[in-house]
């Protein structure tokens, strides 16, 4: 777990120095400082019994080092695609769990009620349906990624 102190020294590094996002990971607990213009968002996140997905621990994660790569590229307008976006702040997942197969791909067709993700909030799995019927163009979001309220996770061509 992280100390009170660790955690204003790490934000006043963060608010002193061009780096917008900050996440580190220690014995199974997750900090997050994220600098969106003056303010911090500050999130310490003990381990959950939720599915583990194997993934190197990044100790710095800057907004312009990493960014969410399409599972496929995207050459169409995006005015003639909807967009699924997250309806919670979350962790996204691609499947039920770490084996199993993701719920749609690029090139899958979905319908209204088709599942295409999870968001897990507070431990909660929240399961999300396309809301629209089409075919998925891109996958926007990583496995695992921490995800923001209206994000784009996905571009489905409406039929």
């Amino acid at each position: 777990m992280f100390k009170l102190s660790e955690i204003k020294e790490l934000i006043k590094l963060v608010d002193e120095t061009s780096v917008q996002e900050l996440e580190i990971e220690n014995e199974g607990a997750r900090l997050m400082i994220r600098k969106p213009g003056k303010s911090e968002i500050v999130t310490v996140q003990a381990p959950a019994a939720a599915p583990v997905y194997a993934a190197a621990p990044q100790a710095i994660v800057s907004s312009s080092a990493v960014q969410p790569q399409a599972e496929t590229a995207a050459a169409e307008p995006a005015s003639n695609l909807h967009k699924i976006v997250s309806p919670m702040v979350g962790t996204f997942y691609r499947s039920s769990s770490p084996d199993a197969a993701p719920y749609v791909s690029a090139g899958d067709k979905v319908g209204e009620k088709t599942t295409v993700c999870i968001i897990e909030a507070m431990k909660l799995m929240n399961e999300l349906e396309a809301e629209v019927k089409g075919e998925i163009v891109a996958v926007l979001a990583e496995n695992g990624q921490l995800v923001e309220y209206g994000q784009p996770l996905f571009l489905v061509k409406p039929e």
